[in-house]
């Protein structure tokens, strides 16, 4: 373990942030990481638990009180050699991971919890800066092709679990780009993509073929989905050509709201309007590209896709933003002897709000108000929960200005066509049904067909994604060869 007596002796550090005037300049990371000394006091923190709490709290199961022993120690090079045993990309994770780890950490029973997150951001970037990230290519080949279907963080981890065993893998995604919504959902400010493309480069020093702006199946005509495709292949040509195929392409049907007004210009998708932003940022040039400039924006959904679109809004300039939340207000503080070592409900405030966002709570919409066809405000109304039942509070209607509204409420399955060209069986939620069991799983109904990551469990979190897309990978190789030797 770290110092015998750190927990006692030492307070949890947390990461800082640059100023919000300065970084409301532009679209960069803002975040100040641990330094050296830093990083080892934290691990020092770690009381090396008989049962490490934050070890199962860990989607990936990272080996946490190892790595944080490694730091106090000042042996970065092995730090990182444990952490990419459970995790392949920890620099993802470091920086966009909500910390449910930290929430399992014996000492926030009652105390803060170690900075694990903190420490792991900063063991990837020593590991870069060091050159201790290379390619690790497999040393034979099996002569065995798998498809791999989706670029979010579920396949680019498949993706290479499946090519360091000998498999050539082929990785197609849809967009001009890999990454998924780690590309052109999450904000460059939260993610630089500068990590996805060293990934990339890695990847295919590895041998991953990729193959963007390829469309496996056909969206219907009035889809909202992201799709910036050049050409499209058949699942039948895929099936074909691939000994097997695994669908890792997210769950990318954003919730609408359908009331009243709705069809009013002014009125998109936080997956039309974030994707925009990123492809310019990217340099791209783009004609008509929604933005906020000067305007009332209000952002419908409590959630950080709602808190992108409210730090992307101010860096446009907006007149104001609010975000709507329908559920009440979450107290400050926790009740922890009742809910650790699980995700707590609380308050959660993101460093875009703090750049400027009002924040309603236990409010709903009724009905969109527009004139000459655009939106022009919300007709609201308060709600309570009562028995697990909403309820509107009488005489609490209210009209609110906006000129610009973002519906971020979640997603709520894959794109159904998809699937269903595929032929693969869905459960009640729309998602590709396959089980996680250790035998056979992740496998659809079809032969040769798997499925992983939210495609397979619904919207989730990335590092849920990169765990589904490495166990996904072990039943591929599993099928393929008769054995695995990947790690589940």
């Amino acid at each position: 373990m770290g110092k015998v007596t750190g927990f006692m002796e030492y307070g949890r550090i947390e990461e800082g942030y640059k100023p919000v005037p300065e970084r409301l300049k532009h679209y960069k990371e803002f975040v100040i990481g641990l330094d050296d000394a830093q990083a080892k006091v934290q691990g020092a923190r770690c009381m090396d638990c008989g049962t490490p709490f934050c070890n199962n709290g860990c989607p990936v199961n990272n080996i946490i009180p190892d790595f944080n022993d490694l730091v106090y120690r000042g042996d970065w090079q092995n730090a990182i050699a444990v952490l990419h045993s459970t995790n392949n990309f920890p620099e993802f994770t470091g920086r966009i991971c909500p910390a449910p780890c930290e929430a399992a950490c014996t000492l926030n029973v009652n105390d803060d919890p170690v900075g694990i997150k903190s420490i792991e951001h900063a063991i990837i970037d020593r590991a870069w800066a060091e050159g201790w990230v290379t390619p690790r290519p497999a040393p034979h080949k099996t002569g065995k092709k798998v498809a791999v279907v989706g670029s979010g963080p579920a396949g680019m981890a498949a993706a290479q679990q499946l090519a360091r065993v000998g498999h050539d893998v082929t990785l197609f995604e849809k967009n001009d780009r890999v990454g998924g919504l780690l590309r052109y959902g999450i904000p460059d400010f939260k993610m630089e993509k500068s990590h996805i493309d060293r990934r990339v480069e890695q990847m295919k020093a590895e041998g991953v073929t990729i193959r963007t702006g390829v469309m496996v199946g056909n969206l219907p005509k009035d889809s909202k989905v992201t799709n910036w495709a050049r050409e499209t292949i058949s699942p039948e040509q895929l099936q074909k050509d691939f000994d097997a195929v695994l669908l890792t392409g997210g769950a990318e049907q954003s919730r609408d709201l359908l009331v009243p007004g709705r069809d009013l210009d002014g009125i998109h998708f936080a997956m039309e309007f974030l994707p925009q932003q990123n492809k310019v940022n990217a340099g791209d040039k783009l004609k008509g590209q929604l933005r906020a400039d000067g305007k009332h924006v209000i952002v419908i959904g409590g959630g950080d896709t709602g808190s992108d679109c409210v730090g992307t809004s101010n860096r446009h300039g907006a007149a104001s933003v609010t975000q709507f939340e329908l559920m009440p207000q979450p107290p400050e503080e926790e009740n922890r002897p009742m809910t650790w070592p699980y995700w707590p409900y609380k308050l959660r405030t993101s460093s875009s709000h703090e750049e400027g966002c009002e924040r309603e709570f236990a409010i709903s919409t009724k009905e969109f108000i527009g004139e000459k066809g655009k939106v022009t405000g919300l007709k609201t109304v308060r709600v309570e929960w009562k028995d697990g039942k909403m309820a509107e509070v009488p005489g609490s209607e209210q009209v609110l200005k906006a000129d610009l509204v973002l519906l971020a409420m979640g997603f709520v399955s894959p794109v159904a066509s998809v699937l269903e060209q595929f032929g693969v069986e869905k459960d009640a939620r729309g998602n590709a049904r396959a089980t996680t069991d250790f035998t056979n799983g992740y496998a659809t109904n079809v032969p040769k067909v798997f499925a992983a990551g939210d495609i397979r469990r619904g919207q989730s979190l990335v590092v849920w994604a990169i765990r589904e897309g490495r166990q996904a990978a072990r039943s591929v190789d599993e099928f393929l060869m008769g054995y695995s030797d990947l790690p589940r």
